[in-house]
């Protein structure tokens, strides 16, 4: 193979768009000259070729060389943890930032035997979920990480609630102990923050996370924070990372780390050319991103050019929880207004008026659906008795709008629901009825069509059965009771799920599975554990395995 078809080979794999490839090696075939790419292919080109050349930094533009025991990218979920956990243990610590400050942790972190789990009564089987993890990741990932996060989780979380604790704060448990089964297993990892609810934290709780809580007692264990200062590449050679190279506001940066670097810069969700490239499919899926900016890809194209492998099965955390109008068409085209109460199990239908899927199950499997239905649209039908079929349907995790039983807060309540609802209704969103007919000619749907599901719902709902799909009895809903709501939905993206793959030391490695020394990949930069879908039934799981595994490679290199 030469070295220009190996290049080619490499860009496929990465996502090189089919007409790309063909442009790209059009005139390896024959004798005859390739005829000029279209305007077309151009474009497609563009878009496939997301990663690009490593760049070039001359000697004379570096301003600044830092020497460091610990390089860590990214001052977010795992960011901080890796460096509050590396700092604790004496080591020599700088963190870089993309933006002005750094992003904060997630609210949602799941584990497994936390002192709160504990307290609670409440006990998982390691194997059993790691297994179902499996299942979920169609055994894709490494099974390995998943008892990894398993085994430490529970300490990791035990030392964010003391930190939490010192600052005023309380950490709570989502106990779930009392909860009604479902087809898809729910399991009760979620810890969740309670934060102060006056003007001042309102909306506002991963940047006083990441500013009062981590931020702040990085920087009394001595991490040197860097912010507007985004990595650009690494230093590597001969399969050793030594550091990297960042943007300053004087000038380009050197930071020499001795003992490794940790690359947690947040995915690619922000990243249009590299989602249209590598995942296609999920543009369809959804109208409305809440990804932190930045989030570019820049620590994923980092590794790539310092030889790291990515994961082959390209995933993205998506929430049917986005309305769009009567007249709209769900997917990336059109930007759509949050919806919460959208991941609850209400009738759903298509732009035909028909059920189409069992409404109860992980917040993307229903937007997996409407991939197979006209213009990717769902539609959510129910009635003015909402408030009562939103306790009644026992949603866990981040959807649940009621309390749980322990108090543990939810990251919305029903009257900030019910303040989302209206403000949709007012903007055009929610279509509000006295008749179904009137609510199918609002929606833009044949009102005979709808009529006719709306029977088969109430008759399935008095029945206490859904023969059609197998919903769960507590997840039916009547619609009876006068006026009656729909909205046309689509999705929002949180983040990417896809990564560098890495190994059970979280080293990323190469293409044939060898580490590369010096390059610690965590959060949702690293992969090698999700693949298709995200397993929401365990609340938090994500972000429970990033702080996890970013506080176990603190550590570690902290120790060499």
């Amino acid at each position: 193979m030469t070295e220009s078809s190996k290049g080619l080979s490499r860009r496929a794999f990465l996502g090189l768009g089919a007409t790309a490839v063909a442009v790209a090696g059009a005139g390896l075939v024959g004798c005859a000259p390739a005829a000029a790419p279209s305007k077309e292919d151009k474009a497609t080109a563009a878009v496939s070729d997301w990663l690009g050349e490593e760049p070039e930094i001359a000697e004379d533009k570096i301003v600044e060389t830092i020497d460091t025991e610990i390089l860590v990218c990214g001052a977010g979920t795992s960011g901080l943890f890796a460096a509050c956990s590396a700092a604790e243990e004496g080591a020599k610590v700088v963190c870089i930032e993309k933006g002005a400050i750094g992003g904060g942790v997630r609210d949602n972190l799941g584990s497994l035997n936390s002192r709160l789990q504990k307290e609670a009564g409440c006990v998982i089987d390691e194997n059993e979920i790691c297994n179902d993890l499996t299942r979920y990741a169609n055994g894709y990932a490494n099974p390995r990480l998943y008892h990894i996060w398993a085994q430490n989780s529970g300490e990791a979380i035990d030392w964010y609630q003391d930190r939490l604790e010192e600052a005023g704060f309380q950490l709570f448990f989502e106990a779930a102990n009392n909860c009604k089964p479902t087809i898809y297993k729910h399991w009760a990892t979620g810890h969740i923050p309670s934060w102060p609810a006056d003007a001042e934290f309102a909306g506002l709780s991963d940047v006083v996370n990441g500013k009062i809580v981590l931020g702040d007692y990085a920087k009394e264990k001595g991490v040197d924070f860097r912010f507007t200062t985004p990595l650009v590449k690494l230093e590597h050679k001969d399969g050793k990372v030594t550091g990297a190279i960042a943007k300053g506001s004087d000038g380009y940066i050197r930071i020499n780390a001795s003992k490794g670097t940790v690359v947690c810069t947040g995915g690619y969700a922000r990243n249009e050319d590299m989602l249209k490239a590598l995942q296609p499919q999920t543009m369809d899926k959804y109208s409305l991103s809440i990804a932190i900016d930045g989030t570019t890809g820049d620590g994923i194209k980092a590794c790539l050019w310092a030889g790291a492998h990515m994961d082959e099965i390209h995933t993205a955390m998506v929430f049917d929880r986005v309305a769009v109008k009567p007249n709209e068409f769900g997917g990336s085209q059109t930007t759509g207004s949050l919806f919460w109460m959208g991941s609850n199990p209400w009738l759903k239908v298509n732009l035909n008026g028909e059920r189409f899927c069992n409404e109860s199950g992980p917040y993307d499997y229903i937007l997996n659906a409407a991939l197979t239905q006209p213009n990717h649209t769902i539609v959510d039908i129910w009635d003015s008795d909402y408030e009562k079929y939103l306790e009644q349907f026992d949603i866990h995790g981040c959807a649940r709008v009621y309390p749980f039983e322990n108090g543990a807060p939810t990251n919305m309540n029903l009257e900030t629901v019910k303040g989302i609802n209206e403000g949709l209704l007012a903007d055009g969103y929610i279509v509000k009825a006295d008749t179904i007919e009137e609510l199918a000619e609002g929606l833009g749907i044949p009102a005979e069509n709808l009529k006719k599901t709306v029977e088969r719902q109430n008759e399935n709902f008095d029945k206490q059965m859904d023969p059609d799909f197998g919903k769960e009895a507590f997840r039916l809903s009547a619609i009876r009771t006068a006026p009656f709501y729909g909205v046309r939905t689509s999705g929002y993206m949180l983040c990417t799920l896809d990564g560098i793959t890495i190994n059970e030391e979280f080293q990323a490695v190469d293409d044939a599975g060898e580490a590369i020394e010096g390059l610690y990949v965590a959060g949702v930069d690293s992969g090698s554990y999700y693949a298709g879908t995200y397993p929401n039934m365990s609340t938090g799981n994500c972000c429970g395995r990033s702080v996890t595994f970013a506080r176990m490679i603190g550590k570690a290199l902290a120790a060499k």
